[in-house]
């Protein structure tokens, strides 16, 4: 970039012609060129302050997030269109304003330049401030804009950090390049291969139908009761499965993250790089070690394994570029804003509905006098749909492969399969909130359970039941310990029984009874397990054990949070933690009584309007109450003079709740308006109602 020249422009009379050389303490607007090599100098300026605000980071982000594009379905043109929108865009709107205050004077440009440097460095001084000091909300902001004045006034009275800021505004470039050629995402945007070695027929056997359901973020422990076995009261569907397949009650998944713990199950390997989920990356793996001697069948989520010599695309259309770009804004709020929250393009994984995806009814609705609503079949992702269409038998033998993003968050169901609402950036941690956290996992686990019921109904009904190899497991569980809420390395330390155990079942063909393995399964074993159990050779060595042979002699459990890094610790099966005990008062009935007080609750509306035919319920409630109020009160919720929940008052959290409830019963509302009461509860058991607003 061109050095800001002496002189002014050549049309300038030579009497107001500024002198060669202005002294370092000289105004910045008496030493610029005010002719077009100038604004290219702010321009770059500008440039690169907007790339190290805006491109890096969100290039960076992304860049290791593969399966952000994956699930979202992007094609290379998407993902290179959403790269120039992140790269350019931005900086449009500063490079205009810059632009447009020329018309004021030279005074008014110089000091809108300024302002608009200090302003990108406040912006960047949040960022690293929340990485390297403690401070969070207002207090960085204030320390954020100190940054970005004195570095303002530093780039107006020196030369040095305009020039610095000049050599720097090559930086977007290389932020893309690194994107498209060295990230994670890269195998994405340029996929260079199309699959490993096809598997060869082992001995004599039949090759079986193979039927693979992988849930996903769903612990062990949330679907034990007491002693130990499968809570058939809330799950009767798992202990279905449980009573006639084999279950390995003593697996564990080897990460935390879907990206490198699904690979890892479906190639029989450890993880080793950080690399995309994709067939470029993983060319040997179960798709293609099945595929010369199986019709494959795959609904993948947010992984790309199976290549396209192997399978068809998924049925689901394809979301598009305006979900890309509004999901990357609410990553860049996320980056950008002064609060802690969880960088994680993750937080977008939502399954679409089978209406959602606009997929013509390929089953009817269950006979089932349990489900209030009539809309589990509406409420069905559209994976799962498809999933449950396809099994059928077939004169091949067919690999039926789906991962399915349940129980994982966002959470939106209740046990009955209806849906509910609730704000994004609700909290998953805290006071009161970690407790909510687990009831609304174990609420969706609850439609997780219909879910299997409906496959194991489908393949009966289908006659694949009997003949079929049936395996359902989880890549990785969850932890809801206060304080280690999550699935990294502290999660892992604090509470590993619920991160890394998960329920792994197993039903040979013709298999009647159900029988418990409690060798040291982990989840490197699942592919070959079920190549000897389909009669298929694998082509490739795998670190896993086949449970066709002599258990592990050795109990010690292997963890990745980060690939080719492994974590151990002991095995073993976990004790569930215990839950909450209910509190008395849910679900007795309440007198409304006088107003004594009030509180604030959102979406008071969907009270007085519901419609049962929509399966949606206004079933999450949450608010504030004034802060006469202390911390630890209870509130009792109640809909229709009916109990559905007690929870506490918790110091606000970043959007202002004091509280939120979750009512898990339908059976609370009805068609129409329906009353929405909350009480205090008084240390005597009192109740007082509050006045809602």
């Amino acid at each position: 970039m061109a050095e800001p020249a002496a002189a002014g422009p050549p049309a300038e009379p030579a009497a107001t012609a500024r002198p060669a050389e202005a002294e370092p303490s000289s105004p910045a607007h008496e030493r610029w060129d005010w002719g077009w090599r100038g604004e290219a100098a702010r321009l770059a300026e500008v440039v690169a302050l907007v790339g190290l605000v805006v491109t890096q980071p969100l290039l960076d982000v992304l860049g290791r997030s593969p399966d952000f594009f994956l699930f979202h379905r992007a094609d290379t043109a998407q993902i290179l269109l959403l790269v120039a929108l992140v790269a350019v865009v931005p900086t449009m709107p500063v490079a205009l304003l810059g632009a447009l205050s020329r018309l004021a004077g030279r005074t008014a440009r110089a000091l809108t330049h300024t302002g608009l440097v200090g302003l990108l460095l406040a912006a960047l001084a949040v960022q690293v401030g929340r990485h390297v000091t403690p401070l969070r909300g207002v207090p960085l902001l204030c320390v954020a804009g100190l940054a970005g004045a004195a570095g303002a006034a530093a780039h107006r009275r020196w030369r040095a950090p305009g020039r610095v800021l000049r050599l720097a505004a090559a930086g977007p470039v290389a932020f893309v390049a690194l994107f498209v050629f060295a990230s994670p995402t890269s195998a994405v945007v340029l996929p260079r291969t199309d699959g490993g070695a096809a598997g060869t027929a082992q001995g004599t056997g039949v090759h079986p139908p193979v039927v693979m359901l992988i849930l996903d973020e769903l612990p062990l422990v949330s679907l034990l009761g007491t002693d130990g076995r499968i809570d058939a009261a809330k799950y009767p569907h798992f202990a279905e499965l449980a009573g006639g397949s084999t279950w390995y009650r003593n697996a564990t998944g080897v990460s935390g993250w879907t990206p490198n713990a699904l690979p890892a199950m479906l190639t029989g390997r450890y993880p080793a790089r950080a690399v995309a989920p994709h067939y470029s990356q993983y060319p040997d793996n179960i798709f293609t070690a099945f595929g010369g001697l199986y019709d494959i069948r795959a609904e993948e989520s947010i992984t790309r394994l199976c290549p396209p010599s192997r399978c068809e695309q998924p049925v689901t259309p394809e979301q598009g570029l305006d979900v890309l770009v509004r999901k990357t804004g609410k990553l860049l709020r996320q980056i950008t804003g002064p609060t802690a929250t969880q960088v994680d393009p993750e937080d977008s994984y939502r399954e679409q509905t089978r209406a959602e995806a606009g997929l013509d009814a390929a089953e009817p609705v269950p006979a089932d006098p349990t489900f209030r609503w009539d809309s589990l079949d509406d409420n069905q992702p559209a994976r799962f749909t498809s999933f449950l269409a396809g099994l059928k038998p077939t004169t091949r033998p067919t690999l039926h492969f789906l991962h399915l993003l349940m129980p994982h968050s966002p959470w939106a169901y209740l046990p009955s399969g209806a849906r509910y609402d609730a704000p994004e950036d609700l909290p998953n941690d805290g006071a009161g909130w970690v407790d909510l956290a687990r009831q609304r996992h174990l609420a969706q686990l609850g439609y997780t359970d219909r879910l299997i019921g409906e496959t194991l109904r489908t393949l009966r009904a289908s006659g694949l039941y009997d003949q079929a190899l049936v395996v359902v497991t989880a890549d990785h569980g969850v932890s809801f310990r206060p304080g280690a809420q999550g699935r990294g390395m502290d999660a892992i330390k604090a509470a590993a029984g619920e991160v890394a155990w998960v329920p792994t079942f197993i039903k040979e063909p013709r298999q009647q009874t159900g029988r418990v393995d409690d060798r040291n399964w982990e989840h490197v074993d699942l592919l070959p397990t079920v190549a000897d159990d389909a009669n298929i050779r694998l082509p490739w060595r795998v670190d896993g054990r086949s449970a066709r042979q002599a258990p592990r002699t050795d109990g010690t459990k292997h963890f990745y949070d980060r690939p080719g890094e492994p974590v151990t610790f002991p095995g073993g099966v976990p004790t569930p933690p215990p839950l909450p005990t209910p509190h008395p008062l849910v679900g007795t009935e309440v007198r409304v009584g006088p107003v004594d007080g009030s509180a604030r609750v959102a979406d008071l509306a969907a009270f007085k309007a519901m419609d049962p035919d929509t399966g949606t319920l206004p079933a999450l409630v949450w608010g504030d109450v004034p802060d006469r109020i202390p911390d630890g009160t209870l509130l009792a919720v109640a809909v229709n003079g009916r109990i559905g929940a007690v929870v506490p008052v918790v110091p606000p959290d970043a959007g202002g709740r004091r509280f939120a409830a979750l009512l898990t019963d339908d059976k609370l509302f009805h068609a129409g308006a329906n009353q929405l009461d909350v009480l205090q509860v008084g240390t005597d058991g009192s109740l007082r109602r509050l006045a809602l607003s």
